[in-house]
């Protein structure tokens, strides 16, 4: 018998593929440099100088440690594992990340229409949403939590407020973008048949941007978890995620493993929250469009 080769993966597979692999690559590089130490004593090879991160201590914990304090007790005396704090906690940045995202990309939206209907509106906001995009986000996320704090409003509000701020500028971009991505051709020949400007918007140019504003949302998503995260740090809540990172952070000494735990949540977060985007973008835009885009 003559032996075939196997197939290659299913293309609805190859992304999920295309993932273990890199993840298993980034797992073997993470052991193999705490090895590399290990054998050369925490130097270069063939030098005196220091590797940047020691691997003679527990600051660099192995894989299997990250993984066996997720399955832990998350402090002594307690009986409840850390992956369930961590869960718990992830949940709760989350709905404050969505918050965040929802109105960040509602902010985004109104813009891009705004500025392709107004060029003279895009011209004096245009450089006013860039430069939002230059602020410190860690010099701005305390005053916002002050100001919140002054006007008796919930700190969640405050802290979608700053997943607000990163989220929405992808969103108006891109939306920029989508809205006037339709050819001349195809708005001229929409133009002959006497449509309005918003029979225009409605039935050429939403419908044309639609890839380019889930592209934007993607984005946006991620974004909205980093500002979620920056904006739990000084505003206190007792609850979600940002709180586990600076209360490991104070341990990291004693244990590390349990910080890159909290570390490893807050990225499995920001992936599920752009897959999640993903989904709905499969629902939303046909198959077709979504190869072409």
């Amino acid at each position: 018998m003559v032996a075939t080769p196997a197939s290659p993966p299913a293309p609805a597979l190859r992304p999920l593929v295309g993932f273990l692999l890199i993840l298993v690559a980034l797992l073997g590089l993470w052991e193999g440099y705490k090895l590399l130490g290990q054998s050369t004593g925490g130097t270069i090879p063939f030098t005196d100088v220091n590797l940047p991160v020691r691997t003679d201590d527990r600051s660099l914990p192995h894989i299997w440690e990250i993984v066996g304090s997720i399955l832990a007790p998350a402090q002594r005396g307690s009986e409840e594992p850390l992956g369930l704090v961590l869960a718990r906690a992830s949940f709760v940045t989350f709905r404050e990340a969505l918050a965040g995202f929802a109105a960040g990309s509602t902010i985004g939206i109104l813009l891009g229409l705004a500025f392709v209907r107004s060029p003279l509106v895009e011209r004096g906001l245009m450089p006013w949403v860039i430069a939002s995009q230059l602020i410190p986000l860690l010099a701005i996320a305390p005053m916002v939590v002050l100001w919140a704090g002054r006007y008796r409003l919930p700190l969640w509000i405050a802290v979608a407020v700053i997943a607000a701020l990163l989220s929405f500028f992808p969103v108006t971009v891109n939306t920029v973008r989508g809205l006037r991505s339709p050819s001349p051709t195809s708005v001229e020949m929409l133009r002959s048949f006497a449509a309005s400007p918003t029979q225009e918007l409605r039935k050429l140019r939403i419908p044309a941007s639609l890839p380019y504003l889930f592209t934007a949302l993607k984005v946006a998503a991620g974004a909205s978890v980093i500002g979620t995260l920056v904006g739990e740090l000084p505003s206190g809540l007792p609850d979600g995620l940002g709180r586990q990172l600076l209360t490991f952070s104070y341990y990291y000494g004693s244990g590390p493993e349990k910080l890159f735990a909290a570390v490893l949540f807050s990225v499995l977060l920001g992936v599920v929250f752009v897959a999640l985007v993903g989904l709905v973008e499969r629902l939303v835009i046909p198959p077709a469009r979504r190869v072409q885009s």
